[in-house]
């Protein structure tokens, strides 16, 4: 079997034990190169021991990770960006000193590195800040070096996970930005959050990781699609509320002259749309796509129930 050459990433049946826990369990990914992908799941679910294993901190027990085509190798680390939840600064350094020395441990010339740190700073709006300790710096600051060191050292895969925690909106959109620019330049990004609706902003495909395996992966929309389950708004400027008395319609939700509705299988949406069109003019009806919230509820709930 030959290395997809569109995939910057492409994972073969992973696994990793740890004593008697499978934290991952066969987990096959394709991620293509210059995409936003989403690495989804709840607390637990071993999203964090399928980065370590992409990022070479450990390796897998089974099955193998190829890197733009190649299986990875230790010298692929420099080509990767990775921020953790859990960050890493040493708070007792000062800012500018320590984007550089972190930079030079990632393969980078002194120069260059100081050039970089010079460039991210003043990109990021912190530049007045780098001759201060890290410890002065507010979270959202902090948040902020953490993400230049991240990526400052030009890295072929980004890696983040929960990046705007600790962010204001403005930054969080300033950084959302960023993220864009580098994927347009060919950066292929790992995004890694609980905040499902950063994710349908950014991310072209995911996959939604429980108990060690890949319950769910794809297109964002048409994994929204996928679960629209028959469901649909509508409104009239007439009154809906006979649509209570079909057994085969159940209202979800009512919004002002808005209704959610869910056509139950006995009735098909053509059939919706003869029947009520005897009763009242419609002035909207559109399929509802749930929201990747609803989408993570519904696919990861039912087990833990």
């Amino acid at each position: 079997m030959e290395n997809q050459p569109d995939y910057f990433l492409d994972i073969r049946k992973a696994s990793k034990q740890y004593a008697t826990k499978k934290a991952v369990d066969q987990v096959s990914l394709q991620i293509p190169k210059g995409s936003v992908f989403g690495l989804l799941g709840p607390n637990g679910a071993g999203k964090t021991s399928l980065i370590r294993m992409i990022t070479g901190i450990t390796m897998p027990d089974e099955g193998s990770i190829y890197f733009n085509g190649h299986p990875f190798k230790t010298s692929d680390q420099n080509k990767i960006g990775y921020m953790p939840e859990e960050r890493g600064l040493y708070k007792k350094m000062k800012v500018r000193d320590q984007i550089i020395y972190l930079l030079q441990l990632k393969g980078m010339q002194e120069i260059a590195a100081q050039k970089a740190a010079d460039i991210w700073l003043v990109k990021m709006e912190i530049d007045t800040w780098k001759n201060r300790m890290v410890q002065e710096l507010s979270k959202g600051m902090q948040q902020k070096i953490q993400f230049i060191v991240t990526v400052a050292h030009q890295p072929e895969l980004l890696i983040l996970d929960e990046p705007f925690s600790g962010l204001d909106p403005l930054n969080a959109q300033k950084m959302e930005g960023i993220l864009h620019e580098l994927k347009n330049e060919g950066t292929t990004i790992i995004f890694s959050t609980h905040r499902m609706e950063q994710v349908e902003m950014i991310c072209n495909e995911i996959a939604l990781i429980h108990k060690g395996k890949i319950v769910l992966k794809g297109n964002v929309k048409e994994i929204r699609k996928q679960f629209h389950g028959n469901r649909y708004k509508i409104a009239a400027e007439e009154s809906l509320h006979f649509i209570s008395e079909n057994p085969d319609i159940k209202i979800l939700s009512s919004h002002s002259d808005e209704l959610l509705i869910e056509l139950l299988p006995n009735l098909s949406a053509k059939e919706f749309i003869r029947w009520i069109n005897d009763k009242v003019q419609l002035t909207k009806f559109e399929l509802y796509l749930p929201s990747l919230n609803e989408i993570f509820i519904q696919t990861v709930q039912p087990e833990n129930e």
